[in-house]
């Protein structure tokens, strides 16, 4: 019997796991895929937004402004990339300054710190390929971009360094409520819980639907995005947002903590998790992107991509015990601002378990800390050093990125290693580069085939059922 089994490990169930680890409780974490950050958490626009755009009083505002706080303290502590860049919403016109306005208001209400409206030329000066069009701008110093899968990764790795199991390729297919808790069926067998999380992203109405009355509809929005070469990483400073809309953000264009310029995204309503990537969409963000920085060479494109925001129509996070399912705990429609605010959703999460009866005694013990070698940061002196005690960090695997053996091999002595190469990537940035894996791509085949004890033709790009390798035959292709 656990005290509380979580469904989904994006970054809501990893930093709901990661609080509940800090307790002397029995933690599950039920993630259906081969991976954690496996959704919306590895396709995003990796932003911890200063706090401005949500309506006061609502969760998002509460919780987006705590979030980015705890995101700051805990990137530092669990090494993960962190840059206080700084963010501005640009005006076009005098009703859109109207609008900047309104979002410092909100701002200075749910207690974002520095926020300030500025000029035009004000804006340029700080951001030199800026429109001549933009009229004015709000200016949010404490706005940050981090690396979002990873964040996820460290807070999940902590979770089980500290007691929490993670189940992988492990779904839900059913809940049913016992005298002592909640019977979680899943494809892997039953498992008994107390208490249930329900952070299951844009799938979270389902798995509500299994306990509960039908009170929120998904309204599942992809949004589209360009990742860019990193000879455009140094075209801006600061995370660029166009006016919000009812669509949500708007376009924007951001660099990003491994050095590229990321822009996007559209917003589409789709069904499920759809993450398609379309003519029209990215057209519609190319257009966009340039009437706030012209001079973006598109040209430099090295990589496409969507992910889906589980939205719903409620318009805010849903976080609820329903009335229908006690000991049941819906994290739900954890769209924008998510990813800000999902350290601190785990936060709550832990103190609205303890008021429904969850004991909460801390560990003495508890662990807080992670370190990952990067070689490419390393001095000349450190690196000799390293590669005299452990010659694989000599061997550079991905030329792009500066990834070595070394590195890769390191990560499957973690608490959650690698299944796939987008899992190797994932944890050390192999095949982030230019080529996009096309020199590196092999050779971490070959790794992964050695350290899993498998065929390569058993190695997955990704997620269940994207074996690489096949072979022709009389049939047509087949697996290795």
């Amino acid at each position: 019997m656990y005290d509380v089994l979580i469904i989904g490990c994006g970054i809501t169930g990893a930093a709901a796991a990661f609080m509940l680890s800090k307790y002397r409780l029995k933690v599950g974490i039920l993630e259906r895929e081969n991976d954690v950050a496996q959704g919306a958490t590895k396709a995003n626009s990796a932003i911890l937004h200063a706090g401005y755009d949500p309506e006061p009083g609502t969760l998002m505002a509460k919780l987006n402004v705590r979030g980015s706080g705890l995101a700051r303290e805990l990137c530092e502590k669990l090494d993960v990339p962190y840059r206080q860049c700084g963010s501005m919403v640009l005006a076009f016109s005098e009703q859109e300054e109207e609008t900047l306005r309104t979002l410092l208001a909100r701002g200075k209400l749910s207690g974002v710190p520095e926020l300030r409206v500025i000029s035009g030329d004000e804006a340029r000066a700080l951001e030199p390929g800026l429109s001549a069009e933009v009229t004015a701008a709000l200016l949010a110093p404490t706005a940050a971009i981090c690396s979002p899968w990873e964040l996820c990764l460290a807070l999940a790795e902590t979770a089980v360094k500290n007691g929490a199991e993670l189940f992988l390729e492990t779904e839900v297919t059913g809940l049913t409520r016992e005298a002592e808790g909640w019977r979680v069926s899943t494809n892997r067998g039953v498992y008994r819980s107390r208490f249930v999380v329900n952070a299951a992203g844009v799938f979270a109405g389902d798995i509500h639907d299994m306990v509960s009355s039908h009170s929120f509809a998904m309204r599942p929005s992809r949004g589209e995005y360009y990742l860019l070469d990193k000879c455009e990483g140094s075209r801006i400073n600061y995370v660029l947002f166009q006016c919000p809309n009812e669509n949500g953000k708007g376009v924007l264009a951001a660099p990003t903590v491994h050095g590229n310029l990321i822009v996007g995204p559209s917003a589409d309503t789709v069904e499920g998790n759809n993450t398609a990537n379309t003519a029209a969409g990215m057209a519609f963000v190319r257009e966009k992107a340039l009437k706030s920085v012209p001079s973006i060479d598109f040209r430099q494109s090295i990589r496409n991509f969507a992910g889906v925001r589980a939205r719903t129509d409620r318009g805010d996070f849903i976080i609820e015990f329903p009335p229908d399912a006690p000991g049941f705990l819906d994290l739900a429609g954890i769209c924008s601002p998510g990813l800000s605010a999902a350290t601190a959703i785990g936060e709550y999460a832990v103190e609205l378990l303890g008021g429904a009866g969850l004991p909460l005694a801390e560990k003495a013990d508890f662990v807080c800390e992670r370190h990952r070698i990067r070689f490419k940061e390393l001095s000349a002196s450190q690196k000799a050093e390293l590669i005299e005690k452990e010659p694989a960090y000599g061997r550079v695997v991905c030329r792009c990125e500066t990834v070595t053996e070394g590195e890769i091999l390191a990560c499957f002595r973690t608490p959650i290693p690698p299944r796939s190469v987008d899992g190797v990537k994932r944890r050390v940035n192999t095949g982030m580069g230019r080529c996009q894996g096309g020199f590196c791509g092999p050779r971490v085949v070959e790794l992964l085939s050695r350290e899993l004890g498998v065929s390569p033709g058993e190695i997955l790009q990704d997620r269940a059922d994207t074996r690489i390798l096949l072979c022709r035959t009389k049939g047509g292709w087949e697996d290795v």
